[in-house]
């Protein structure tokens, strides 16, 4: 199993949530805002903070459980419908899970999403 977490720009979600259900047998998500920081601030990514100099960028992080072997197909569905071309388009990252229950059954794994 896996867990997927996207951060993307708010404006790109309802493209990328398209295209995920798109996918055959997409297993569902969650969403939340969030604000975060990118590397650096402005060319060359380097800059002193102060306590006024602090800008935190908007994000939506979508979190996705799904079986290993749909993994590469939702997050190349996502990158590619996030994409701008621009800075601030974010990140994917993919973790493992080595247990997912279903609360209310106590389904296990596959079962589980």
């Amino acid at each position: 199993m896996k867990e997927i977490k996207a951060f993307i720009q708010p404006h790109m979600v309802s493209k990328v949530v398209r295209a995920l259900h798109e996918l055959p047998h997409f297993p569902g998500l969650t969403l939340f805002d969030a604000r975060g920081q990118g590397r650096g601030r402005g060319a060359g990514g380097a800059f002193k903070v102060t306590e006024d100099s602090i800008d935190y960028h908007p994000k939506t992080v979508l979190e996705i459980i799904c079986a290993d072997e749909l993994a590469a197909s939702i997050t190349e569905t996502i990158r590619q419908a996030a994409h701008t071309g621009h800075a601030g388009d974010g990140m994917i990252l993919v973790t493992e899970l080595p247990e997912v229950i279903r609360i209310r059954t106590g389904e296990k794994q596959q079962h589980a999403v």
